[in-house]
């Protein structure tokens, strides 16, 4: 076994190797980047080596700082993760010149499976089923366009070296296409430096059912059987499952031999996972007529790795470890066994009303469920790189953490994982906690009636919500504000002369508030009465609710509310104006408004189109002089290796752009002036 390695990663993944080494005593080497100097990989690591500028082109790519690090650091082989550099046949190769172990598959297998059209090509040969399309590698667009209509649409459009859901469109009809083609191009260059694309039929109800495989030195391969990750945004897995509800046991052998014959046609060593496209012919409650086709194979350790990792009990980067020092694999496939149900939801900084736009910011509040610290079958597991007072950067990818349950069901672990997401705070940056929660509770996803337009269906119900309501709202906000007033040494009030919320020792007297919810405002009142009772308004005409209103507080801070005929427990922070509730069914935002201060110009300013995120501008589709219409594109933005489109919000003429692609720029900058048509 290795005494030190250098993982060539960061974040979580960076953790989670970090913390396996440990355990088997092997010291570890981190790499950090200018925005990374006092991230948590850094810490969990014995000693760390800086790599340059914050871009992963200035550091976390730069493979040849990497191994410089390892070779002076003493390092005997490094780990890189998933991302960044650990599809790269050339750094596995390098590594290799270096005289340092690459802990992943070799190099020609990198390269077999990271070119989809040729993986495509070794699949038919070795009897895996394929999606219809064409993989070749004539790239002509005016050919890829009449392949597009032979197929038939809806066609789907993949960068041939991507992975992740980068370089994917789906068109709807022959007209569209060329546009698509070129935006998929464009993200498929940037994200991977090749534009190659393949196409294929588009699988209509499509499941994600994925393999995961392991291969060693000897000659051996098995797998730990399947994972579904149907449930995507963006064609970017939002949450995992093992194992995939409905499959049964010849269709499961199937799909692992089909897989293990994927990963043998390249010689394949160390973890690996075959992506499968499921049709379900028969519908939702027929997994006997369901078809899988060949995807893709991922030659690294999967994201979703640890649901793997609880159903069988397993370390996946222990075995990692053991099989690139030359072991074989701990078990053959006879041993294997399943152990209930795990599921795996991925907690991103972004904003799923907004299109799932990336956030940026620091995390002034995060909190996290109570957590089991080993690996394997642990009720409740928290993945994560980041800390309280963090930054998330525009940089790098979204994810914050991955929260993992198991179970004995799948009801239980659904149970588990609802309850986990509640007890995860996290204030300053937008996040997906809310929407990950509504999606556990639709009838798609309670039923297992799973496919990739899951969210997509269920759109009504997901988007917009609001768990709490305006009263309690209202309550929790007022109530945290009065507890505020009290002194800090005791529960609720002692006595009229500590008091600094405006108690009278006669009569009663009404106290406004006013705020502003969901954009709307809101008024209340509060009528501290004369035996020392309170009682709320909210709102005005019809749509008043007014009671009783009783309030405490507990010694670790956390609120108790008694209003509208229901008691609750809350957490309430307060951050840049506004107040974040948190309570078992859900979490909201309530912002107070000072009805003293000057409202100054609150109309917006028009014909102002703002970067929505800070990044880099890759291209405007149009130029000063142009008249444009309501919702035509104007210009394109990359942030977190994803691209953004930004629309016209109103019919005008475009009178000037004020970047130029290629430029950075920050979130609230004004990127061109339009004009609107009266």
């Amino acid at each position: 076994m290795f005494k030190k390695i250098l993982i060539a990663n960061r974040g979580e993944i960076a953790c989670r190797v970090a913390a396996t080494a440990r355990r088997l005593a092997i010291r570890t080497v981190a790499v950090y980047s200018d925005a990374d100097a006092h991230a948590n990989h850094v810490r969990a690591c014995d000693e760390s080596v800086h790599l340059g500028g914050s871009a992963p082109k200035d550091s976390y790519l730069r493979w040849e700082k990497i191994i410089a690090a390892a070779k002076a650091t003493g390092a005997e082989a490094i780990h890189p993760g998933y991302g960044f550099l650990s599809e790269n046949e050339d750094f596995a190769r390098a590594c290799a010149q270096a005289g340092l172990v690459f802990i992943g598959p070799p190099a020609e297998a990198i390269l077999a499976m990271g070119l989809k059209a040729e993986s495509k090509r070794l699949m038919e040969q070795a009897g895996v089923p394929l999606v219809p399309g064409y993989h070749g590698a004539d790239q002509n667009p005016e050919l890829l366009q009449r392949e597009a209509d032979r197929i038939g649409y809806p066609a789907l459009i993949k960068a041939s070296a991507g992975g992740g859901g980068k370089g994917m469109r789906i068109v709807e009809k022959s007209e569209d296409f060329a546009a698509a083609l070129a935006s998929c191009q464009r993200e498929a260059i940037n994200s991977f430096g090749s534009d190659a694309v393949l196409i294929e039929k588009y699988v209509q109800r499509p499941r994600h059912i994925e393999i995961q495989v392991f291969g060693d030195t000897q000659g051996n391969c098995v797998y730990l059987f399947e994972r579904d990750c149907s449930v995507q945004r963006r064609h970017q897995k939002v949450l995992e499952e093992a194992p995939a509800p409905g499959m049964t046991e010849a269709m499961r052998q199937q799909m692992g031999e089909a897989a293990v014959n994927a990963a043998r046609a390249v010689n394949y060593v160390g973890a690996g996972t075959v992506e499968f496209i499921v049709e379900q012919t028969g519908g939702y409650d027929a997994p006997e007529a369901m078809k899988f086709y060949f995807m893709e194979m991922n030659t690294r350790l999967q994201v979703e790795h640890p649901v793997t990792e609880a159903i069988t009990g397993l370390d996946l980067v222990e075995w990692q470890l053991r099989v690139a020092a030359g072991e074989p694999l701990p078990l053959q496939q006879e041993q294997l066994q399943i152990h209930g149900h795990a599921i795996e939801a991925r907690i991103c900084a972004e904003n799923p009303d907004n299109n799932f736009l990336p956030a940026t910011g620091t995390l002034h509040v995060y909190r996290k469920p109570a957590q089991h610290t080993a690996f394997q079958r642990s009720r409740v597991r928290v993945d994560d790189g980041v800390r309280e007072g963090g930054e998330i950067s525009p940089f790098y990818d979204s994810m914050i953490a991955k929260l993992i349950v198991h179970g004995a069901t799948r009801a239980e672990a659904l149970a588990r994982l609802d309850a986990a997401l509640a007890e995860v705070h996290i204030v300053g940056v937008a996040t997906n906690v809310q929407f990950l929660r509504g999606v556990l509770a639709t009838e798609s996803f309670a039923q297992a009636k799973l496919d990739t337009a899951l969210i997509e269906r269920e759109r009504a119900v997901l988007f917009k919500r609001e768990p709490l309501g305006l009263p309690l709202a209202v309550a929790a906000a007022i109530a945290q504000q009065i507890l505020g007033e009290w002194p800090q040494n005791v529960s609720g009030p002692a006595s009229g002369f500590d008091r600094r919320d405006g108690w009278r020792a006669l009569g009663s007297y009404p106290r406004p508030f006013a705020f502003e919810f969901h954009g709307e405002p809101v008024q209340a009142l509060l009528r501290y009465e004369g035996n020392g009772g309170l009682h709320l308004t909210v709102g005005e005409g019809d749509g008043t609710i007014a009671g009783p209103l009783l309030i405490g507080q507990f010694p670790d801070r956390r609120i108790e509310v008694e209003f509208h005929g229901a008691r609750h427990t809350l957490d309430v922070y307060v951050h840049q104006g506004q107040a974040h509730v948190f309570a078992p069914q859900g979490a909201t935002r309530i912002t107070p408004v000072d009805r003293l201060a000057h409202a100054g110009d609150t109309q917006a300013e028009g014909g102002r189109l703002t970067a929505p995120m800070p990044g880099k501008v890759v291209s405007f589709a149009v130029k000063a002089g142009d008249t444009v219409a309501k919702g035509q594109a104007l210009a394109v933005m990359e942030a977190m290796k994803m691209e953004h489109t930004i629309a016209a919000p109103a019919d005008g003429t475009v009178q000037e752009l004020l970047y130029a692609p290629g430029d950075q720029v920050t979130e609230g900058a004004e990127l061109l002036k339009l004009a609107v048509s009266a």
